[in-house]
Formats: structure tokens, sequence, C-alpha cells
């Protein structure tokens, strides 16, 4: 569930790349196992267009007359797509707490996010603060969406059957 939190609060920088990062992992087959997420998250054009969409979104967020994402269109965004992302990070029986997890580290992380790259941005710009801000959110979603993916690899390796060593033989035995 951890996961689900960290997945919504790289959603509370920016809204659309974390839902493309799972979009493109639910694609692979490389979501946790019996995980939550919505059937239509791995379908082709929903990976193009949500790549698409994130794409525009990095590049938009460098222009002077975007807007602050703590208004209520880019709030609501952020609330949507990380419920979705952290239901698809979540256990598919605790996909709904995944969705609630996603969505409120999505909006506490939009306004500690946001006043932390206002105060950033009086000494270095709009520019340089955004390509610092891309660049923690993209590595920290990479991050978050490859170790769930591990680590739900792990739990069913950790309850699958162990193998017993063969008995030892006898001396002399063939």
């Amino acid at each position: 569930m951890f996961h689900s939190l960290l997945i919504g609060m790289a959603g509370g920088m920016r809204a659309l790349s974390p839902l493309a990062a799972v979009s493109i992992a639910a694609n692979r087959g490389a979501l946790p196992a019996d995980n939550g997420a919505p059937p239509f998250l791995g379908h082709p054009l929903v990976v193009a267009g949500t790549v698409a969409l994130a794409a525009g979104e990095l590049l938009g967020d460098k222009l002077p007359s975007s807007p602050d994402r703590i208004i209520a269109p880019g709030l609501a965004a952020r609330a949507i797509t990380g419920a979705i992302t952290g239901m698809a990070l979540a256990p598919r029986e605790q996909r709904y707490t995944g969705a609630l997890l996603g969505a409120a580290g999505a909006l506490a992380a939009a306004y500690l996010t946001f006043n932390a790259r206002m105060a950033a941005m009086r000494d270095h710009g709009q520019t340089t603060t955004g390509v610092v801000e891309d660049a923690v959110m993209l590595g920290a979603t990479a991050w978050v969406v490859a170790d769930a993916s591990h680590a739900s690899t792990r739990a069913l390796e950790d309850t699958s059957p162990r193998r017993l060593p063969p008995p030892p033989r006898a001396l002399g035995a063939p």
C-alpha cells in the first residue's frame, strides 16, 4: 500500500506522468500480480494517449502561462490520476484503499511541491525549477513502479512451496 501513496505523491508534482508510467507497466505486464488496475489501463491506445498527454504536461509546465497546480481543475486531475495509479499498485482486494491513498498523496504533494517550487523560482526561475522537479518526479515514478512490481514478485516467491533437498545417500550407494 506504501507504493500507492508514493505514486500518488509523484502525481502531485505532475498529474499525467505517473499515469503514463503505470499504463506502460500495465501494457507490459509489469504491474504487481493480482493488482487492482482498471482493465483498460494497459490498452495500447491508453498507453499512447497518456504518454502524449504526459509529454505535453512536461513541456507546458515550463510556460509562464501555465496555471498553478493547486487550482480546482489541477487538483481534480491529480486526485483522479492518483486514485487510478494508487489502485493499480495495490492488491486487488485493497484497490479502493490504494485509490484513496493515491488520491490523498497526490493532493498533499500538490500543495507541498507547489510551495517548494514557488520558493525556488525566486532564485532559479521557472524553467530550471521545472526541469529539476521533472527529474525528481520521473525518477521517483520509475522507482515506485519498478519496486512495486519487484515487491510483488518477492512476495509470491516467499509464499511458493519450497522444494526440500534430496535425502543424503548412504555411503557406497550408487
